[in-house]
């Protein structure tokens, strides 16, 4: 929904083409391949039913209520705001490489090849976030809109954040 909502209000037909892919990389195509089906896998590893995990009524209260910040903040915010929002998928392959390590040495129980997920997103995480860090150095001309975008940027930390801790206190890390 974030990246149909940005693809709405991109200015160009080859800005959209090109974010379009996201919504496949996270939906998946037409024929079952990717997106939400690796993420299944990924849950069935883990021990989890799928029909649960669409449900998603294990969805931490804090967790919706960040996620749909941020759904709304790609549906309202210009779009170069949008964009530079996702820039912390500049972080995200050497932090997934991490995760997927550390799965497999701390959780050996979990189906490797429900691991597909983050072993696919990695590659597509590093071309989404050179695409859009190109299109913010190329639009974001004037002060105030860089200024703009690095609040956009720290906005979604924040939306980060609060997920993490959403999850924590439902998984009882803090008591």
């Amino acid at each position: 929904m974030k990246d149909a909502a940005i693809l709405a209000n991109l200015p160009s037909a080859s800005y959209r083409r090109a974010w379009i892919s996201r919504i496949y990389d996270h939906d998946g195509a037409a024929d079952g391949e990717g997106g939400t089906v690796s993420w299944l896998a990924l849950a069935r590893a883990v021990g989890l039913d799928d029909a649960e995990v669409l449900s998603e009524r294990a969805v931490a209260p804090g967790t919706r209520f960040a996620v749909d910040a941020y759904v709304t903040f790609a549906r309202t915010r210009p779009w170069i705001e949008a964009v530079a929002s996702s820039l912390t998928e500049l972080f995200g392959p050497p932090v997934m490489t991490a995760r997927v390590a550390a799965i497999i040495e701390k959780y050996p129980w979990i189906d490797r090849s429900g691991l597909a997920y983050f072993e696919k997103r990695i590659p597509l995480a590093q071309r989404d976030a050179e695409s859009a860090l190109s299109w913010v150095l190329r639009e974001a001309t004037t002060p105030d809109v860089e200024r703009r975008c690095v609040e956009a940027l720290r906005f979604k930390c924040d939306v980060l954040w609060c997920i993490l801790d959403a999850t924590a206190l439902a998984s009882g890390v803090f008591k």
